[in-house]
């Protein structure tokens, strides 16, 4: 396939196109849409095959036998991470936001604080505040356009009414893949602190090269409290499938989490697990390799451009397709940078407070498009930004 091709998705109930005038006063005939993150490219043709193949049966009923699925995860995280995962420890959920609020039903009661490592992924947030629980933000150091771990103020920051931990790994939306010593600090700060450990590792495939991502469950000593959260749908741009994995080795963890499942009624959407299926292959593997090289370019184009406009910096993308902005060289309010995108240049990008602290002067933009489509973008930036040339 080419990555090249430009895809009109006006009109087919995308809410990443046709909802972007309503949310953002951009209007698709005439803006870019870089905010929801979902790519406009085609998955592999694998994908688009299982699909046929449901379809020549014609009858579309509840899914069983996860023999096969489970066999394709296993296949998948041991030859792309190295994680040998047994079947027993999968539980399927409806993506996952769902998987991370099940987590919160599961594990945690109303009122219990639950730790963000902030600015990360906004539907964090959501589902604690609609769950009601508590966010605590633990803001992290933004060191030369690069995130890092502050452990001892955070430690001084919490007050024991904390229950769990949620970590966006790679990050959303800095981009970053975390090394093995800071993975281990996360997992000594969750045990000092008794907190359960959810960590959504849906960007994992999406590294680039130079940096290896390192899946929670490698690191010593936090079994007893890991909850390990993996897609294929970030992965294959098959958002819609909303199929995700919760994957628990410790019994007990695995126990309570089956018991709130089996309590709300779960099942999975049998589209999303013939998806899955076909997308953990080997032709699903040379098409990430394929991408990958192509986000590569991608980000490469942007940062140059971005970077080249005085007082924005892009964050260096260690991993994801989410590229993170900063304006606050400009000197500007937020409300000015921010109209500046959305009017001058035309351009929907997701609002940097929405991730938390350290997100006020940011925008995300989506670089999971056509090359041509961040040229644009990024021209139009320079326009919109023009004065400060």
């Amino acid at each position: 396939m080419s990555f090249d091709e430009i895809i009109d998705r006006r009109g087919s109930h995308s809410v990443k196109w046709d909802m972007m005038q309503e949310i953002y006063g951009v209007s698709p005939d005439t803006g870019l849409s870089m905010w929801v993150a979902d790519m406009d490219f085609r998955p592999p043709d694998c994908v688009d095959a299982a699909l046929r193949k449901m379809q020549e049966v014609g009858v579309y009923g509840y899914f069983g036998d996860y023999g096969a699925y489970h066999e394709a995860i296993q296949w998948w995280m041991k030859s792309r991470h190295n994680w040998d995962v047994d079947p027993a420890h999968i539980f399927t959920t409806h993506g996952l936001v769902n998987g991370t609020s099940l987590c919160l039903e599961a594990f945690t009661k109303p009122g219990d604080g639950i730790v963000l490592f902030t600015p990360v992924y906004h539907a964090f947030a959501k589902v604690i505040n609609g769950s009601d629980r508590r966010v605590v933000e633990c803001e992290m150091v933004n060191d030369n356009r690069r995130y890092v771990l502050d452990f001892d103020a955070w430690d001084a920051q919490l007050d024991g009414s904390e229950r769990m931990a949620i970590l966006c790994s790679p990050h959303n939306p800095g981009g970053r893949v975390w090394t093995r010593a800071e993975l281990q600090g996360i997992a000594d700060f969750a045990c000092r602190h008794d907190l359960i450990l959810v960590s959504d590792e849906i960007h994992h495939d999406l590294v680039f090269p130079g940096h290896t991502h390192i899946p929670m469950a490698h690191i010593d000593g936090i079994t007893d409290r890991l909850v390990m959260m993996t897609a294929c749908t970030k992965t294959f741009n098959i958002a819609g499938a909303h199929v995700g994995n919760v994957i628990i080795a410790d019994e007990d963890l695995r126990a309570r989490f089956a018991k709130k499942m089996l309590g709300l009624g779960m099942s999975p959407n049998s589209f999303g697990v013939h998806m899955a299926t076909a997308a953990y292959s080997t032709e699903g593997a040379q098409w990430v390799d394929e991408l990958i090289h192509y986000l590569s370019a991608s980000k490469t184009l942007f940062d140059e451009r971005i970077n080249a406009i005085p007082g924005l910096e892009s964050m260096p993308l260690e991993a994801t397709y989410l590229a993170w902005v900063d304006f606050s060289g400009t000197g500007m309010s937020r409300e000015e940078f921010t109209q500046r995108t959305l009017k001058d240049a035309q351009i929907a990008a997701n609002y940097g407070p929405t991730f938390g602290k350290g997100g006020d002067n940011f925008l995300r933009f989506n670089i999971a498009t056509p090359l041509s489509v961040v040229e644009d973008a990024t021209e139009r930036m320079s326009r919109a930004f023009g004065d400060l040339q």
